[in-house]
């Protein structure tokens, strides 16, 4: 049952509010002033307040600031009887949800309600929605080099330092990369990822840049790239070894200007984007064999961050199991399964040359094929059929 707190000085108003509320099937509390309304937030958690503004003591307004720090997220809706268009606007500018004048017009009032109840509602579910993605991109480990990424991350992610991650396949790079952003002052803009090995080096600086109408054969209508969407938050370049040489020197512009042209346009476009990057290759290798700009990777290599393979973290693994199980088994609706101790160990075992990404797989193989103890005996049995797991 939803939750109301009723706020005003009058009786008979607060009396009236209560019976029609509690006939529509809510909860209501009452509160004869702000000051009593301001301990009941306190004590309380509700889903919408109704405020008088003219009261004695705290005004509607006053109690209106101060909910706003106690409870952001509860929608207030301001009533009163003195009020006029001034008052209402200024209510809305410091946070209300609604204004409503009285006498009180009761269709109204329930369709203000019901919209409230519906942006409390969505801004529950996108906590909720945010909980699990953040859990799903948390990076897991106390091992001393996963505890010195973490730092690392987390000290450069208030900055716009760009950032180049190393690490094989599967380590874990796209992690550190979210957590810079989450961590950072963009952490409210859009986090873009472009694969750039899993794009075509003749569409990649469509890709990354946009395109204008009739750029080329298939460009039937204008189309923003991965800079334009990522502006005021992080573009991710992944496996960036693998872009070609034409669309690096692009990079390196916007780089170095903040200005993007779309393919087939010649417009200079701002953008503020802040750019993580990610590789597999040695850079050093590649550029060493002139397929990969000098400039771009000093320009991408302020701060280095290396991911170690799952092999060099095995100390790891007892968490890391711990927080996949607990995962899949959410995913499945099903009860969470337990790896015994020497189950654990024979996963340590293992040579996991395609890092957490095969780790995550084979534990998932384990929760279908195995019963609610996953033994020593299954791991051998289950998790590298294919090869030896010496």
């Amino acid at each position: 049952m939803s939750k109301i707190l009723v706020i005003d000085d009058e009786r008979s108003i607060r009396n009236t509010l209560k019976d029609i509320l509690e006939y529509e099937k809510y909860e209501v509390d009452l509160a004869e002033d702000g000051t009593k309304g301001i301990e009941k937030i306190r004590s309380a958690e509700y889903d919408i307040v109704l405020c008088d503004i003219k009261m004695p003591g705290l005004d509607g307004i006053e109690v209106l600031e101060r909910l706003v720090v106690l409870a952001p997220d509860t929608p207030v809706v301001m009533i009163s009887g003195h009020g006029n268009i001034d008052t209402a606007v200024d209510s809305i500018k410091k946070g209300a949800f609604d204004y409503i004048e009285k006498p009180l017009d009761l269709n109204r009032l329930l369709i203000t309600i019901r919209n409230a109840m519906d942006k409390s509602t969505l801004v529950t579910e996108t906590k909720i929605l945010k909980k699990k993605v953040n859990k799903k991109f948390e990076i897991i480990g106390e091992s001393k080099a996963i505890t010195e990424i973490i730092e690392m991350a987390d000290r450069v992610a208030p900055t716009d330092a760009r950032v180049l991650i190393t690490g094989a396949n599967g380590s874990g790079k796209e992690l550190v990369a979210r957590r810079i952003h989450d961590q950072s002052n963009r952490a409210s803009g859009p986090f873009v990822e472009v694969n750039c090995a899993a794009i075509p080096s003749e569409l990649i600086e469509s890709e990354l840049f946009g395109h204008e109408k009739g750029a080329f054969t298939s460009a039937v209508k204008q189309r923003k790239g991965k800079f334009e969407q990522a502006n005021g938050g992080t573009l991710f370049l992944d496996e960036i070894g693998d872009m070609s040489l034409s669309a690096q020197a692009k990079v390196l512009r916007a780089l170095q200007e903040s200005i993007i042209s779309r393919v087939g346009g010649d417009k200079h476009i701002k953008v503020d984007v802040r750019v993580v990057a990610a590789t597999n290759k040695n850079l050093a290798n590649e550029i060493d064999q002139n397929k990969f700009r000098e400039d771009l990777y000093h320009r991408l290599s302020v701060i280095l961050i290396h991911v170690p393979t799952l092999n060099e973290r095995l100390d790891d693994i007892p968490l890391l199991a711990s927080h996949f199980v607990k995962q899949i088994c959410g995913e499945y609706g099903m009860q969470e399964k337990t790896i015994s101790e020497k189950g654990i160990k024979e996963l340590q075992k293992i040579n996991w040359t395609g890092n957490i990404r095969e780790f995550r797989n084979v534990i998932e193989r384990l929760i279908i094929l195995c019963d609610q103890e996953i033994t020593d005996a299954d791991v051998l049995k289950f998790a590298a059929p294919l090869k030896s797991n010496s």
